[in-house]
């Protein structure tokens, strides 16, 4: 069944979808937003170049906040003028590649940065 790109969702169903969904996401006047918090400018930098990435290549393009040690993202369909199904995919692309901590997969390689010095501190995972 194809989706509806300009369909929008009532508050309700947003309130309900990210309960589900994306838990660590909020619905706040006429937005889903995420705040990311990180250990440094360049943290922030790299955060804001990968949900930049992510929102390129699918062509939905979000409003971002930044400051020294956060990144908020927010996300709402201009054309449709609500929050859409694109919203939500991209939202949960973003949260799946922002989530991601090289070495929980056993036996993985692609061990993470060292923990412990903040050289090499990116993300603050919650």
């Amino acid at each position: 069944m194809a989706v509806d790109p300009k369909k929008t969702f009532s508050d309700k169903e947003i309130e309900e979808r990210l309960k589900i969904e994306l838990p660590k996401w909020r619905l706040e006047n006429g937005w889903i937003r995420r705040t990311y918090r990180t250990s440094s400018w360049k943290g922030t930098l790299m955060v804001i170049n990968a949900v930049g990435h992510l929102a390129e290549a699918a062509w939905h393009h979000p409003d971002l906040t930044a400051s020294y040690a956060w990144v908020e993202v927010r996300l709402m369909s201009h054309d449709a003028k609500g929050v859409t199904e694109r919203d939500f995919q991209l939202a949960r692309k973003i949260e799946e590649f922002l989530s991601w901590r090289p070495g929980s997969e056993e036996g993985s390689a692609l061990a993470g940065t060292p923990e412990g010095d903040l050289r090499f501190a990116y993300i603050k995972h919650d």
